[in-house]
């Protein structure tokens, strides 16, 4: 009976240690839109193991504290819900056709999903995975966000060149901006004031003051030999302290560290064919460069501004999550 227990107990704890091992090295989800699977990597680029998802997986964020993930399947026209230990897909929300960027709620209960067919932003309740409220938008919505606060909702229209507020406690617009040609994707300022957008066809990036709803300035990139038409920014975020922003230049086939005190490029990073999907790791050492049409992604040096290693990531890469 002992020799049982002795053999179960370390059975037990053999099992547990691989849990934990897996939980610290597993820091890295890569959507994979022609795979319809995230690849789950170590820090260091290495595959873990491919998780099957819905149709198509472009965007994601975390979810229940980083035990899911919620990705947008723009062929099955829902938002698959992953438990990442599990490493499964284990329920999914429908939505309204072809999802790409959604945004949930900071008590993370609501999914604002952009419907570029119906010209919309329509709000999904995830617990009864009922539609909320929509609320039509220019046409080709894409980006979307929401505050920390959780009193708006931000959407970019492509078509249009418009940002849209969405107030959530009456479901209304509350404003709207005319910002660069085909605006895309954002990033928020901590203290919320200043709402950042990448203007893909404008080679440039707006900044919005959120309070006024007005285009305080807008920051064009250039680079040496290259023409504005093949600069497209889309992916962006900005540093937890607010100090920095990461742009991904598209076919410009590079990223743009923005230095947000003095609106300037530090410096440019050369990395894989159209970067658009761009992440940080918690400590900020790291970034992760999503290439849509190189099919991989690279690792960059914040410190020091150089790309380290680029590695493959299956075919069209959408999302980066870091943890």
């Amino acid at each position: 009976m002992q020799t049982l227990l002795k053999a179960a107990c370390s059975l037990c704890l053999a099992a547990c240690l691989s849990s934990l091992s897996l939980q610290a090295t597993a820091d890295i989800f890569v959507s994979s839109e022609k795979d319809h699977q995230i690849l789950q990597m170590d820090p260091e680029g290495k595959p873990i193991r491919t998780i099957r998802t819905c149709q198509r997986p472009r965007h994601m964020a975390w979810a229940q504290g980083g035990q899911q993930i919620m990705v947008a399947c723009g062929d099955s026209n829902q938002i698959g819900v992953v438990d990442v230990q599990a490493g499964k897909l284990i329920d999914t929300v429908p939505s309204g056709d072809s999802p790409e960027i959604f945004s949930l709620s900071p008590d993370g209960k609501t999914a604002y999903v952009s419907i570029e067919e119906d010209s919309q932003m329509a709000a999904y309740d995830l617990a009864s995975k009922k539609p909320l409220f929509s609320v039509k938008t220019g046409a080709e919505p894409e980006g979307v966000l929401a505050s920390a606060d959780g009193k708006f909702v931000y959407v970019t229209s492509e078509a249009a060149n418009t940002v849209y507020a969405v107030d959530v406690a009456t479901r209304k617009l509350a404003g709207q901006v005319k910002v660069g040609m085909r605006p895309r994707r954002f990033a928020l300022s901590p203290d919320g004031s200043e709402l950042w957008v990448t203007n893909e066809l404008g080679a440039s990036v707006s900044i919005i003051d959120t309070r006024a709803m007005k285009v305080k300035q807008t920051l064009p990139f250039q680079l040496q030999g290259m023409r504005a038409s093949d600069i497209t920014p889309v992916g962006m975020l900005m540093t937890p302290d607010g100090k920095t922003v990461w742009v991904a230049l598209g076919r410009a086939n590079h990223v743009a560290e923005v230095d947000v005190a003095t609106r300037t490029v530090r410096r440019v990073v050369l990395v894989g064919k159209r970067a658009w999907g761009v992440a940080l790791c918690k400590e900020g050492s790291r970034l992760y460069v999503a290439n849509g049409m190189s099919d991989d992604m690279t690792l960059i040096n914040t410190e020091n501004g150089k790309a380290l290693k680029t590695v493959p990531v299956g075919r069209v890469p959408h999302t980066i999550l870091a943890n």
